[in-house]
């Protein structure tokens, strides 16, 4: 199968690029900078160095690759979250979520694909009321911190190009936060620093519920999701939903740091924001019924604390 992997250099699409290609697939993948081409080829894909928020390059580039499937993968972060500005620091992923969703879709119809996967994110986004733990049916939160509504109006408005695009099969693959190799959430990467220097405390009661994936379940799931699954929306996450006072303190461990700090809610938002005190405290998790019995996906590491277990490893 022809496929075109729309970013190609980043977190998951390092994982995914071996999967695709292990598969026999024959792959098209895109870099922003020429200094990455050698990586891809190496990698056993046909570079393509191209803009995705420029419509003519990315119509003429799917054009020449003529894919059966396009996976949409990019996303553009560098540095440290600040929570306090939250859309700011992904302004220019939201740009890739809205403007460039809108050229690789058009220009995939244009070549004639009839399967595209986008990647969105399960977690804050989800409604903060109701139950628990949510599914790919329920809304998603109708009033978002302030300091998230424009990310949160990107991955809506993403969402529904790819859902309302009724003449491509479009999946909307909603993934957990990611951790492991290449994430910031690997041994060496920037949050784990942070939460064995004790930098990453649990704000009030630590009520928020997280769902986590491993990048390479991530990985796995979407290679699935290639030939398998109805279009849709799919979340891409563990098995085990679970509140922040309950992973925080296990990851500390299981990196080797001491417990967490607790800080009440009055003293922290100050420093991360509404966004920052919604994601601790009243954030909701998600199911991954959906993409285990559709996509016949099951993650090697069906909960997090397997999966954190192994990050010294």
């Amino acid at each position: 199968m022809k496929i075109y992997l729309a970013g190609a250099t980043g977190a998951l699409g390092t994982r995914l690029l071996p999967l695709l290609t292990g598969a026999g697939h024959d792959v098209v993948a895109t870099t922003r900078s020429a200094g990455k081409a050698a990586q891809l080829t190496a990698a056993g894909a046909t570079p393509a160095v191209v803009d995705a928020l420029d419509a003519d390059a990315v119509m003429d580039s799917v054009a020449e690759a003529r894919p059966d499937v396009v996976i949409h993968q990019l996303t553009s972060l560098s540095g440290t979250l600040n929570l306090k500005k939250f859309d700011e620091y992904f302004a220019a992923t939201n740009a890739l979520r809205s403007r460039g969703t809108e050229n690789l879709l058009m220009a995939a119809r244009a070549a004639g694909t009839k399967r595209v996967l986008v990647q969105s994110y399960a977690g804050w986004p989800n409604d903060r009321t109701g139950s628990a733990v949510k599914t790919e049916d329920d809304p998603l939160d109708p009033t978002p911190a302030s300091a998230a509504r424009q990310t949160h109006a990107a991955i809506s408005a993403l969402e529904s190009m790819v859902t309302g695009a009724h003449d491509l099969e479009g999946l909307v693959l909603r993934y957990g936060a990611f951790y492991g190799p290449g994430t910031g959430w690997s041994a060496d990467g920037d949050t784990a620093a942070m939460v064995r220097k004790r930098k990453f405390p649990i704000v009030g009661g630590g009520t928020g519920i997280w769902s986590f994936v491993h990048i390479d379940d991530a990985a796995a799931a979407t290679a699935a999701a290639v030939e398998r699954g109805a279009p849709g929306i799919y979340n891409i996450v563990d098995d085990d939903p679970a509140p922040v006072s309950a992973w925080l303190p296990y990851l500390a461990e299981a990196l080797g740091g001491k417990p967490p700090r607790r800080l009440p809610v009055w003293l922290a938002k100050p420093m991360i924001g509404d966004q920052g005190i919604a994601m601790m405290t009243s954030t909701r998790g998600s199911s991954n019924a959906k993409a285990r019995r559709e996509l016949a996906w099951t993650p090697t590491y069906p909960s997090w604390r397997k999966g954190f277990r192994a990050l010294n490893g």
